[in-house]
């Protein structure tokens, strides 16, 4: 069953959402299309910067894609010093896109 994974993150800013991206893709620059991030499982990915960080609202195939994925970009925040990254998950009633 396919979930929606968000994260609120007080406080991080916009260069360490690109680095933390950088860090996930094993490559320097922006990530623009899902070949420039190989994580099994991410069916779409949206960040945002908020008044007082970043928000960040993944879709994933299963819940277990997304904990393997975890596992890499929990340690991968806490090294760029974002602390608190507890996401919310929620069960996908319903996906539209293009």
């Amino acid at each position: 069953m396919a979930i929606v994974v968000v994260f609120e993150l007080p406080g991080m800013t916009q260069a360490q959402y690109e680095r933390s991206a950088e860090m996930v893709a094993g490559r320097p620059g922006p990530v623009k299309s899902p070949s420039d991030w190989p994580v099994a499982g991410l069916l779409s990915h949206t960040a945002a910067p908020t008044s007082d960080g970043w928000l960040v609202v993944d879709v994933w195939e299963s819940e277990e894609a997304f904990q393997q994925f975890g596992e890499t970009i929990i340690p991968i925040l806490k090294e760029l010093g974002v602390s608190d990254a507890q996401p919310r998950v929620y069960p996908v009633f319903n996906a539209v896109t293009r």
